[in-house]
This record gives structure tokens, C-alpha cells and sequence, in this order.
């Protein structure tokens, strides 16, 4: 098929998962021609994301956030419990927003809610073209990369790459990432409760993963249940009642009863850290630039902060975005920040695992000293739902 050019843009993102479509709604904002390559894509049942402060706040920039207004279920307290059988335990905490003058930490909100939401923003606004088509190669140059769908060629002073962990935008560009895996599977799944959960999510951490209960609107939770990928798969064979009873009891009847509500989806966890966050005209948002488990609602969290440091980037940078100035910004910004949360969330992960009992003991003194010590409670707090960090 003979390739027709659509023309110049300004800003081209590859990715319609939630950061994707993010970064080409600041990249609008910011008075930049953008396309939108974001094929149609599904979630699985019981997938929720909980967003914390700052990336709430970045919604309500852009403004989504009155359209999860039915969905989003405030996160009010995150309590931690020890449920390891080892002969060093940390104590129970809890952590009240209204420490550090928040009403709420944040927001858990189904992935699908979430995405569709953004998207819709996206076709509000004048200057995003929203492709439905994947974007089949990419060749970067001095001053403006290409891109090459089925029938169609693009060009753009700046390449966002939000298309996730087996990025064709990040080959591209010559990053290289570094990829491990654990011996996990996490396993997600939504619940009708008995009780009601108040507003708090409570995460138990066991010998084999956290275990984790996030608050949904109504007596509704949200589950991240991860574990061996053996007891993940009996798991998943369970019929609703099965399930649901074996899911109270590991939760210790917190809620009371159970009910099924969705079919449970699982994945084996794995990790991935880019070597840099941006080079050739080109910048790494989301799952493209780092991936790791589901331990303390760091995950699409960190990729909403790529895209608050793509806005910072963008207001300075404004008439030449794809430029070495800005790609050198971009990187600097992101470094620390991305690096520092993806050894802390392996750290916390491998310490549950390990049976080498000064590590167990490090991490229970490090969580009960978290509890017991108003001043570090507060920062790790503040810490935890800012929305930007660099400069």
C-alpha cells in the first residue's frame, strides 16, 4: 500500500494506555500540535489504579477528574500489616491522610474508567489528532523523527514513548533496558464485602508478596494478591465460592463475608529500568521506562510523574521540544526519582521473600520506626503522594 504523509506535528506519543494519552493532553495544553497513535485497547476485570495526591491533581489539571467522580473511591488510610509467621515482625501501622491535611491520599479507579476517561479529554481538545492505528516503525533524525503506520507517515519535533515495556520507541531511540523477574504472580480481582471498608486500604505483607485490599466505591475492594505462580494458578481454578472463602481467610474476615465479582486475572511479575530517560529527540513515559510489582501504589504513580516532568519540560522547552536541552532536562529530572522508588519497591519485595534474618529484622525496624515516629511518618507521607521531584 502506497504511504500518504499526514504531515508535521509538533509532538507524536506512541501509547494510549493512561500516560500515553496524559502526555498528549499536556503536550495540547502546552500549544503543541500533537498526534495521538492509541489503538483501542481492553483491561482485564478488577484492574484499579490507586492514585495517589499528586496524580489526582494532575487529572484535575487536565480536567478529568469530574468524569471519575461515580467511579473513584477516596483512600482516606493505608494500614500495613506484618502476616509473615518469622520470628521478626513489624507492628501493625496505619497511616491517616489527615496527618499531613489531606482529605485523602488519593483515588482507586478501575483502568478502564480511567483510560476511557482520559480519552475522551483527548477528543475535546482542538489540536490532538487520535490515531487508531499502531505505529509500525519509527526512524529518528537530527531535527524531527518519523513514524510509519500501515498506510500513513507522521513526523514530530518530539517522540513520547508510552508504549510500554517492549517499546518500538525506545529501540529506536538506542535505549537500552535492563529487565529482571520475580518468582511472583500477582493476581487482581474485585470483591463485594460484608463490612465496609471505611476508606482504608490494607495491605498485609506475607512471606510470598503483599496481599493487598484497596477501597472501591459501596462495599466493594479491589485485590492484588500476590504469591507463588503455583498457588496464583489454584487460585484462579477456584469457583467464586472457593475463592472467596479462601480470599477472607488470608484477609483475616476484615470485611466479613465475600462475594466474587469478577473473574481473577494474573500476571508474573517482572521488573525493567531503561539506562536513560531520554536521548534523539525522544522521551520514556510510563511502563516504557520502568516496571516493577505492585507494592505501595508506586506503579502508573511514578508514570503520571513522567508526565508532570514532560509538562515542565514542554513550558521551558516550548519551541523546540525534541531539542538536546530539553531531552537533557527530561533526564535529569526523572533520574533520581524513577531509580530511587524502583530499588526501594525490589528492596521491600526481596526483604518479604528472603528467610536471611538481619534483612527481616531491617525491614521490620524500618516500618516500625515509619510508625512509631511522627516527623519520618510525615515525610515518608508527604514523600509518597507528591507529584513531582527534580528540578
Amino acid at each position: 500500500m502506497v504511504q500518504t504523509d499526514k504531515g508535521a506535528f509538533d509532538v507524536a506519543v506512541v501509547g494510549g494506555g493512561a500516560t500515553g494519552v496524559a502526555a498528549a493532553l499536556v503536550a495540547a495544553e502546552a500549544g503543541l500540535r500533537t498526534v495521538l497513535f492509541a489503538p483501542p485497547a481492553s483491561f482485564p476485570p478488577g484492574r484499579t489504579a490507586a492514585l495517589l495526591d499528586g496524580s489526582m491533581r494532575l487529572l484535575d489539571a487536565l480536567g478529568v477528574t469530574p468524569a471519575l467522580a461515580d467511579c473513584a473511591e477516596p483512600l482516606k488510610a493505608i494500614r500495613l500489616i506484618d502476616a509473615t509467621r518469622r520470628l521478626i515482625r513489624a507492628p501493625e501501622t496505619t497511616f491517616y491522610a489527615s496527618e499531613i491535611g489531606l482529605a485523602a491520599f488519593g483515588y482507586n479507579i478501575p483502568n478502564g474508567d480511567l483510560v476511557n476517561a482520559l480519552r475522551h479529554q483527548a477528543e475535546e481538545v482542538g489540536n490532538i489528532e487520535l490515531m487508531p492505528t499502531p505505529v509500525q516503525s519509527v526512524s529518528l533524525g537530527s531535527a524531527r523523527g518519523t513514524l510509519e503506520t500501515a498506510d500513513a507517515s507522521y513526523t514530530a519535533k518530539l517522540i513520547v514513548a508510552a508504549d510500554g515495556a517492549r517499546s518500538l520507541v525506545r529501540e529506536a531511540a538506542g535505549i537500552n533496558v535492563r529487565t529482571w523477574s520475580y518468582p511472583q504472580t500477582a493476581l487482581v480481582v474485585t470483591l463485594t464485602v460484608q463490612h465496609h471498608h471505611g476508606g482504608v486500604s490494607t495491605e498485609f505483607h506475607t512471606e510470598r508478596g503483599p496481599f493487598t485490599l484497596v477501597p472501591l466505591p459501596g462495599n466493594r475492594v479491589s485485590l492484588v494478591w500476590v504469591d507463588t505462580p503455583k498457588a496464583a494458578d489454584r487460585a484462579i481454578e477456584m469457583d467464586d465460592a472457593a475463592l472467596a472463602s479462601a480470599i477472607e481467610t488470608r484477609a483475616h474476615s476484615i470485611h466479613g463475608a465475600m462475594q466474587v465479582e469478577s473473574r481473577p486475572a494474573s500476571v508474573r511479575l517482572r521488573a525493567a529500568l531503561a539506562d536513560r530517560f531520554a536521548a534523539s529527540g525522544t522521551v520514556l513515559v510510563g511502563e516504557t521506562a520502568h516496571l516493577f510489582p505492585p507494592i505501595g501504589a508506586q506503579g502508573l504513580n511514578l508514570g503520571f510523574r513522567d508526565v508532570a516532568a514532560l509538562q515542565r519540560m514542554l513550558a521551558r522547552h516550548r519551541d523546540n521540544p525534541g531539542g538536546a536541552d530539553a531531552i537533557r532536562s527530561f533526564h535529569a529530572m526523572r533520574q533520581a526519582d524513577i531509580r530511587s522508588r524502583t530499588y526501594a519497591v525490589d528492596l521491600l519485595n526481596r526483604s518479604l521473600l528472603t528467610d536471611f534474618l538481619p534483612v527481616q529484622a531491617g525491614r521490620a525496624l524500618g516500618i516500625g520506626a515509619a510508625g512509631a515516629l511522627p516527623p519520618l511518618r510525615r515525610l515518608l507521607m508527604r514523600q509518597g503522594v507528591t507529584s513531582h521531584a527534580g528540578a
